[in-house]
């Protein structure tokens, strides 16, 4: 008998109840009984659609309140000892300041998982740290999964996946130093497992599709061999990519089953197949985890059917990975046109494809002929529709040329051109694009989408909002104010909607972190520009002041990293054509008048490939890509690029061969950390490294920002550092963000004092971080 399983499920809820409940419960609207009750309501339905949809196994174990690595750290008691939290009595409070911070601390450090565009958060390891046990909500949610009449599957992250991607806090940390102890409390865990009755525990090692050094390859054998016979049966899951290479070490591990992903790396069954060890049940991940597109049940079976007729009951069927990257339930979506909804499963339906190749293994496809011909309809339909190819799209990404990947000059030139009509100050000031979206904007701005409010009001209301907001940076003095986004619902969306080749949903929710959720549009099509997106909004913003607005666009990496999209050619293409279509914007803005346009890419080191031996291409393309998008405009119109939150000491040749003129970063809450790699390499262009994190409603004081001034001016000539936050500002409210560019402004005035008299910056000595860490995107 095959096993049909799934690795985990969204927990948002389809309508966003777990987003919902957790910011009524963060501002006192609900307590604490009445969000568990929400989170138990969510459990019971999920549970209940993969046990109705046919599934032998429901995943306990994938819900959390923030983050599932988080829960793993608190799970084992490994909580950072500077919040001075008992593991064992941990709060949902606590654990929500964990995540997000509190007056005395800054929270955990949060990070992309993998090459998804969901976050975690980076656990903190040093010699202290401890891993006594913590809190036992996993062991009660399978109790209440049983009580439910469910057979359970709890999920783990598992324990080298959990040391790998945590940080150490203490110099010279040798984290495979702390993995005996943090071996004995997984064996605690299992025995408590097995105590309850759990029969499998589906253990989660996604660095095993990473290229791993040799000791961290040599712990698995050590770690695994310590955890066998523990009364339970593991199952090691791994995802994202090929671990063919690892085939020989997993083989030799004492495991009763090991899961990996069929859809992202078909390519390594053939090396995993060899030298099967008997017994062991191969995990099978072909219902497509990451994306929406609804898998061809057919060509699936092809797959499976001789691994059936292989390993009989030894065979399992499942997702990629956890469905959390998927939204909830498409049947929700009625705005779709039947054509394109055929092409279409979100997680619930997933559940379904998988309940029903389990039941073509097991009797036959004429007991699903019906699930199969319809199948078929889709899969042909989307080969064939007339509404996916367009031949003047392929004929422009066909004729381009090298040329039309560079801009006229190198830097050295444009900037003299740029600053000779700019005439900005020293250390120029600017914001990252974004401005608070208030409860006011996103009431208007619902109200013309449902058609209640006329476009002319529309239009009206956001004009006020953009000349609000100009006025503000007026005052303040921010030397290149933005428009503020106003009208702009997301940075991929929003462009998004007047591409043509895109398709939204209205329920397409997927979690990013915490509560913070987006809906990535869909890309089924070859995607072009009809008319300008951007441009009107623009044009406005100018005639308010006489100082240089900026432009704000989604760069072409970005929209595609942060969409659903099309499977059906290479990624490189469709970024190719969305550049074209974002070049057509940039050269209309430059008409227009605005000749500062940045082209936003924070997601351009997160399509990086797990392997790094697959790196150089897709660094070779996605800057491409970015050059195309950027390269119609004269030398004097000045190109910004803004990135967030991520590693770039690997990738910083590919990144200053995007050619931006100027580039700016997150890099607050890593005390500048992160743009000492840019001082090393001796980055060309100019910078805008953040000076303070908009993650947080807390307004650092002056003092805190002219010390991480003082460092960037250690690494970058002042001639080249612009002042400016970490990233937009639409999740902030005005008085915290007024207060807090008021003192960012402050704190350049005093700078640019300095520099000026040739002494040094009088720095607050009290002004230092509690801690070095990373962010967020707030991109979005």
């Amino acid at each position: 008998m095959t096993t049909a399983h799934v690795l985990g499920f969204p927990r948002i809820g389809a309508q966003r109840e777990l987003k919902f409940a957790l910011e009524g419960f963060w501002q006192g609207a609900i307590d604490e009984t009445e969000l568990a009750a929400v989170g138990s309501q969510l459990r019971r339905r999920h549970w209940a659609w993969q046990k109705d949809a046919g599934l032998d196994w429901v995943a306990v174990g994938d819900f959390a309140w923030y983050d599932q690595v988080l829960n793993t750290a608190a799970l084992l008691g490994a909580l950072p000892a500077r919040f001075g939290f008992d593991p064992s009595t941990l709060s949902l409070k606590q654990y929500f300041e964990l995540a997000r911070g509190n007056a005395a601390q800054p929270a955990l450090e949060m990070t992309k998982w993998f090459d998804t565009n969901y976050h975690y958060l980076v656990p903190e390891l040093d010699a202290d740290t401890r891993f006594d046990g913590g809190v036992d909500w996993l062991f009660y949610e399978i109790e209440e999964a049983r009580s439910q009449g469910h057979a359970v599957k709890p999920v783990l992250l598992g324990p080298l996946s959990f040391l790998y991607l945590a940080k150490a806090k203490l110099a010279g940390l040798d984290k495979l130093a702390l993995l005996p102890d943090l071996i004995a409390a997984y064996q605690r865990i299992l025995n408590k497992l097995a105590v309850q009755g759990v029969q499998w525990v589906q253990i989660d090692e996604p660095i095993l599709a990473l290229e791993l050094p040799g000791d961290w390859l040599a712990a698995f054998e050590r770690a695994y061999r310590a955890l066998d016979q523990h009364g339970v049966k593991l199952l090691l899951a791994t995802y994202f990519d090929s671990v063919a290479d690892h085939a020989a070490l997993l083989h030799r591990l004492p495991l009763a089953g090991v899961h990996v992903d069929l859809v992202r790396a078909p390519e390594q069954l053939d090396a995993l197949l060899v030298d099967w060890p008997t017994g062991r049940v191969l995990s099978a991940g072909v219902i497509d985890g990451r994306n929406i597109w609804a898998a061809d049940l057919s060509a699936r079976l092809e797959t499976l059917a001789p691994l059936a007729a292989h390993l009989g009951d030894r065979l399992w069927v499942g997702s990629s990975c956890s469905l959390l990257h998927t939204p909830v339930d498409l049947e929700q979506e009625d705005g779709l046109d039947a054509e394109l909804k055929g092409w279409l499963a979100f997680a619930r339906q997933k559940l379904g494809e998988v309940a029903m190749l389990k039941r073509a293994l097991e009797q036959g496809r004429d007991a699903v002929a019906g699930e199969l011909a319809r199948s078929d309809a889709a899969a042909a339909s989307r080969r064939t529709s007339r509404r996916i190819h367009d031949p003047a799209v392929g004929e422009r990404v066909a004729a381009l040329t090298p040329a039309d990947a560079c801009r006229a000059q190198p830097y050295a030139q444009r900037a003299e051109q740029q600053r000779a009509w700019l005439k900005l100050p020293l250390l120029p000031t600017t914001t990252i694009g974004s401005f608070p979206q208030t409860r006011e904007i996103r009431a208007a701005r619902a109200a013309f989408k449902r058609g209640e409010l006329p476009q002319a009001q529309y239009m009206a209301a956001m004009q006020a909002e953009i000349r609000l907001v100009v006025e503000k940076q007026e005052a303040l003095g921010l030397d290149v104010p933005v428009h503020g986004e106003a009208e702009r619902n997301d940075m991929v969306e929003y462009f998004g909607e007047q591409l043509s080749g895109f398709a939204f949903t209205r329920f397409g929710w997927v979690q990013s972190y915490g509560s913070r959720c987006v809906k990535p549009p869909i890309i089924f099509g070859d995607v072009s520009r009809p008319t300008p997106m951007t441009v009107e909004w623009s044009r406005y913003a100018q005639s308010l002041t006489t100082r240089p607005m900026k432009g704000m666009l989604t760069g072409p990496v970005t929209i595609l990293q942060w969409s659903f999209v099309r499977d059906d050619q290479p990624r490189e293409r469709t970024c190719l054509q969305i550049a074209l279509a974002i070049r057509d914007e940039v050269v209309d803005l430059e008409t227009a008048g605005i000749r500062v346009i940045q082209i936003d890419e924070p997601a351009f080191r997160e399509g990086l490939p797990l392997k790094r031996g697959d790196w150089d291409r897709y660094l070779e393309w996605a800057g491409r890509a970015f050059r195309v998008s950027a390269s119609g405009v004269a030398d004097a119109t000045q190109i910004h690029t803004h990135m967030c939150y991520s590693e770039f000491n690997d990738i910083l040749p590919a990144i200053a061969a995007m050619d931006a003129d100027v580039i700016t970063i997150e890099t607050s809450r890593s005390d500048m950390e992160l743009l000492e790699a840019f001082g090393s390499f001796r980055y060309p262009n100019e910078i805008g490294p953040g000076v303070y994190d908009i993650h947080s409603p807390r307004v650092p004081p002056v003092g805190e920002m002219l010390r991480l001034i003082a460092k960037a001016l250690d690494v970058v000539p002042a001639e080249r550092l612009w002042i400016n936050p970490d990233c937009g500002l639409k999740t902030r409210g005005w008085p915290e963000t007024e207060a807090a560019l008021r003192n960012m402004l402050d704190a350049t005035r005093e700078a640019r004092a300095a520099l000026a008299e040739g002494r040094a910056l009088l720095i607050d000595a009290g002004a230092q971080p509690a801690t070095a860490q990373h962010g967020a995107c707030g991109c979005h």
